[in-house]
């Protein structure tokens, strides 16, 4: 992770372990760069990318300020993907359904933006918040990218873990929805019935270098799942 990433990722914290308010403001950049003993520039990036992910905002001659999701639970699609950092101070937890390492068909080589045959870690998981069913979710991981994978880690935050242990720097994503009737199969997974309607995001995940690495679908449970847009 790069320093201004970890810089705002503990500023991050730090709104959400103090639950500072909407309008609170924050030190200066020259403040924070003397707290974190780094440049203003690192200050200034880390700010730009708490911008970004809806938790800061700007204004000109007066400060920082604390710009905070009032209603709790709800999906951000405007930020880089992440579940677990969507819903930070709920319980997320996941149940592994499929975990293998498969040769990528056609499908999911024009998915990933691979070659047929190439190395792929296949992940299918149920997603619960606070104990409570709120999606299925299918991904796919470049091998040449996230050479290593396994159950226990799948079990968790799987961004965490490329975030923390492999260092990959996640810059943007596509997403594209529609509104769909379940199946037989996806309603008894998400404990509806068939045909009711769901959400499905497919979305592609790209690093700075511009890399296509992961691409994942999400079905969604209409009951238990809510969605917002930052702009």
């Amino acid at each position: 992770m790069l320093k201004y990433q970890q810089v705002a990722n503990d500023i991050e914290n730090y709104i959400y372990d103090n639950d500072l308010s909407q309008g609170t403001k924050l030190p200066t950049v020259e403040t924070l760069a003397s707290d974190y003993n780094v440049s203003k520039s690192t200050i200034v990036k880390a700010l730009e990318l708490l911008v970004t992910k809806g938790m800061v905002y700007q204004v000109q001659g007066s400060g920082i300020f604390v710009r905070r999701k009032n209603r709790k639970g709800y999906v951000n699609f405007s930020t880089v993907p992440g579940f677990t950092n969507n819903f930070k101070g709920s319980k997320v937890t996941s149940k592994v359904l499929e975990f293998n390492l498969i040769n990528a068909t056609k499908e999911i080589a024009d998915l990933l933006e691979c070659n047929e045959c190439d190395e792929v870690y296949m992940v299918k998981r149920l997603r619960y918040l606070d104990d409570v069913i709120f999606c299925i979710e299918e991904a796919y991981y470049k091998k040449s990218i996230v050479p290593y994978l396994t159950k226990d880690i799948v079990e968790c935050s799987i961004y965490e873990y490329l975030e923390k242990a492999l260092n990959l720097n996640f810059a943007f994503s596509d997403i594209y929805m529609i509104i769909e009737k379940l199946d037989s199969e996806s309603a008894s997974l998400l404990g509806l019935n068939s045909g009711d309607p769901a959400l499905i995001v497919d979305e592609q995940v790209y690093l700075t270098s511009g890399v296509l690495f992961n691409a994942s679908k999400v079905t969604y449970h209409y009951e238990n799942s809510k969605f917002f847009f930052q702009s």
